[in-house]
């Protein structure tokens, strides 16, 4: 495989430096002349870089202009002054600017006076309090790249640097205070990272202890829990190296184990977490990184909190190599007083969302307040693929930077479904389930994503589960995946009509010979006339009723294949509602053989002179064809629809908390078996009931058959019982459930299946600063 061209990050990283230098540059001009400079000497000659540094500048201008200085200039004037800004909406973020230099600097303001194509959404924002939206503050700037390791900063001393970006630095070091190890992000002072994360308690989001403000140096120092495994960036460059066959989960654990030897540390002993993510294939890796980060998008997105630069660099891993997700500088979020989607909007582009990148392209019309959880959904399927593959899904240039043609190429990119190139890289052993999910997370329209990170933790959770998996994504070839809707209503017909022929066969066999022996010829014929008509009425009525109590899911299924949706109450209404198909079939067939039983009982008393014992003999031997009618189509039924049908509806997600129902199924497969294990000893206490020695002799043969097709049946019913126990046993699993193990990989992946992997040496690890502060966040 060809190495990944450099698209990645860096080449936006270079451009925002780029940017931030210029306008610390122009920021340094002003205060040396305390006049306006001459902002045109500044903006670059390429035309790709030209717009993107004219607004940064004229965002610094403002400032000065109106707040330091009595220089004031509207933003009218430089749309006049510069082509850049004459054709097309103006940035809603100079709108935004435009009005807090106003308000900042004890002016009144004249709504009138603000561009109204520059979107009113920004100036409603406006009344909230300020939130700068310059790419690089220019003092800050200065003084972050004048931060070395060993210096001291406030109460930190800086220890190893383990990261760093345009405008932050990552440092591991200790709190003196405290006498811990934490990781320091030193940043200006710019965001609201800390005020996001403080709102945000999960597993798998980096906890955030708390954060300090250098007024002078304007940064900001936000200090977090220290993680050393480093980050998925580490594991991409091994990916990139090490073919698709090398991989597995023990990949994961090399980067960690490398990313803490770097750092000085002492590789963590053997873990249970350790011991599941080796024996796990690298799909299966995959696929358990993104559930744990897309249940930490669920979380946040349900908090208000939007990320908004999903990508390797930002997911951090601990010594076990569980992810957590991190650097939520560009975030957004509903709780934190002054924030807007316009402040601080930004990311990664080679990982953004077709929206997202939508929004950043200056002459199309969508805003950074458009976006919703779907695009970090979009973002984090773009990361999955590339940790599968070694590449992202996208042809994108070389040098990807923010210039409009490399958006627009991006955007045209993105607006078509994956090619078959692309898929064609895929590893041979990745699971049609976990291509069918990043497929989905990577649809162009947001309408046709997971709708939220919940649903899409629950598809990665079916990944790792190989029969989970199996059943709702059937090989391609197979009959199941060749089932299709109509299939549920003929299969309960023909179940329904094998179920009650059973039943009348025994019945026949049984009472035969006894109505020669007790009846005359015409009461005979009676009895016949009711016992064929009886059939004629009642079973097509009782097979229609079974269909029309079991339409649900057949009615739901088919609207999806034309291409209706359903929303996730309806989907989960179906699911459940299939869950109980086999025991409709049972029940009504039961019915169906009391009903019989009545009306034979009411003719045996009208047309003959039967005494009781007989007559309740044959009513006893009806009861039991029905119980032969109930125990073995509830279980070909059950088997069908769990093979089947609720797979069908659980791929489209909305994230099925089953577990409820499927247990309740299990459940209730456990005493339909003990049904059919009892048919034989039934069968023959209700034949021998009030029968004379001569009479039983009439129906021994009757009843070997019944005791051989007893055993055979309950042999079948057995088989069908343990696979179907097996296939819920493996939903229980993969949906989702208040009680399942969240680190851990499935029970599936077995310790015979670790053990059979070659064991790792592994050395043990010293663990410390592990004290908190008092007035830190997080659990106790």
């Amino acid at each position: 495989m060809s190495p990944e061209p450099a698209v990645d990050s860096d080449a936006v990283d270079e451009t925002r430096s780029l940017l931030g230098a210029v306008a610390t540059r122009f920021a340094a001009a002003w205060e040396a002349a305390r006049t306006p400079p001459n902002l045109n000497e500044y903006l670059p000659t390429a035309s790709e870089l030209r717009r993107l540094c004219l607004i940064e500048l004229i965002k610094v201008d403002l400032e000065f202009r109106w707040i330091r200085y009595d220089f004031p200039k509207r933003l009218a004037e430089y749309r006049s002054e510069y082509d850049e800004l004459r054709h097309g909406p103006l940035p809603p973020d100079l709108a935004y600017e435009e009005f807090h230099a106003l308000r900042r600097s004890g002016n009144d303001i004249d709504h009138s006076g603000f561009p109204t194509e520059a979107g009113s959404a920004a100036l409603a924002w406006g009344e909230r309090d300020y939130r700068s939206t310059l790419i690089a503050r220019p003092h800050a700037r200065e003084a972050l790249e004048g931060i070395e390791v060993g210096d001291r900063v406030d109460d930190f001393d800086l220890l190893v640097e383990l990261g760093a970006g345009a405008f932050a630095r990552v440092f591991l070091a200790r709190q003196r205070s405290m006498q811990r190890l934490v990781a320091v992000k030193i940043s200006q002072n710019h965001g609201t990272e800390s005020e996001t994360l403080a709102q945000l308690d999960h597993e798998n989001i980096v906890r955030v202890f708390d954060q300090r403000v250098l007024p002078d140096r304007e940064l900001k120092l936000l200090y977090m829990q220290y993680l050393p495994g480093g980050t998925l960036s580490k594991v991409l460059s091994l990916v990139r190296q090490r073919p698709a066959a090398e991989r597995d989960g023990g990949l994961l654990l090399e980067a960690v184990d490398h990313a803490m030897r770097d750092k000085g540390g002492l590789v963590p002993s053997e873990s249970a977490i350790r011991g599941d993510i080796a024996a796990q294939t690298w799909p299966e890796t995959v696929a358990w990184l993104g559930a744990r980060l897309a249940r930490a998008l669920d979380y946040a997105s349900a908090n208000g909190v939007l990320h908004r630069d999903i990508k390797p660099a930002n997911v951090l891993l601990t010594a076990d190599g569980v992810p957590k997700l991190a650097d939520f500088n560009i975030s957004f979020s509903l709780h934190v007083a002054g924030t807007s989607p316009l402040a601080y909007f930004g990311g990664s582009l080679a990982y953004m969302s077709p929206e997202q990148l939508s929004a950043c392209h200056p002459q199309l019309p969508d805003s950074a307040e458009d976006l919703d959880g779907r695009s970090d959904i979009y973002a984090l399927g773009v990361m999955l693929w590339e940790l599968l593959t070694g590449h992202r899904p996208f042809d994108d240039e070389t040098r990807a930077g923010d210039s409009e043609s490399s958006l627009e190429r991006m955007l045209r990119l993105r607006g078509s479904e994956i090619d078959a190139g692309q898929l064609a890289e895929l590893p041979p052993d990745c699971p049609p389930t976990l291509v069918r999910v990043l497929l989905k997370c990577l649809a162009p329209r947001r309408a046709d994503r997971w709708p939220d990170g919940a649903a899409l933790t629950q598809q990665l959770d079916l990944c790792l589960d190989p029969r989970a998996r199996d059943l709702v994504d059937p090989p391609r070839n197979s009959v199941r995946a060749k089932v299709g809707p109509w299939s549920l209503l003929l299969m309960i017909t023909v179940i329904s009509f094998v179920g009650d022929f059973l039943g009348m066969l025994y019945s026949n066999l049984h009472n035969g010979p006894l109505f020669d022996l007790w009846f005359t010829p015409e009461e005979h014929l009676k009895l016949q006339l009711v016992g064929n008509v009886l059939p004629l009425l009642t079973t097509p009525a009782a097979i229609v009723v079974t269909n029309y109590l079991c339409r649900r899911a057949f009615i739901v299924w088919r609207g999806m294949r034309k291409g209706r949706t359903y929303d996730p109450v309806e989907l989960a209404r179906a699911r459940r509602d299939t869950l109980v198909d086999g025991d409709r079939v049972a029940l009504l067939a039961f019915i169906w053989w009391v009903v019989s039983a009545i009306v034979a009982g009411i003719a045996l008393v009208a047309y003959t002179d039967l005494p009781a014992g007989q007559i309740w003999n044959l009513i006893a031997t009806l009861l039991f064809s029905g119980a032969i009618a109930v125990a073995y189509p509830f279980f070909l039924v059950t088997f069908f629809v769990v093979r089947c049908f609720y797979p069908r509806l659980l791929v489209h997600g909305e994230t099925a908390r089953d577990h409820e129902a499927l247990r309740a199924l299990g459940r209730r497969c456990t005493r339909y078996l003990a049904v059919a294990v009892a048919i034989p000893l039934i069968g023959v206490i209700t034949s021998l009931m009030f029968l004379t020695s001569h009479e039983v002799t009439l129906i021994l043969e009757p009843i070997k058959w019944l005791c051989l097709g007893g055993v055979l049946g309950f042999l079948a019913a057995y088989w069908l019982f343990r696979h179907t126990e097996a296939d819920l046993r493996a939903f229980e699993r993969a949906v989702s459930g208040p009680n399942r193990r969240e680190l851990g990989a499935p029970a599936s992946l077995t310790l015979a299946r670790a053990v059979s992997r070659k064991r790792r040496g592994l050395r043990l690890r010293g663990r410390g600063g592990r004290s908190r502060r008092v007035r830190d966040r997080g659990r106790a």
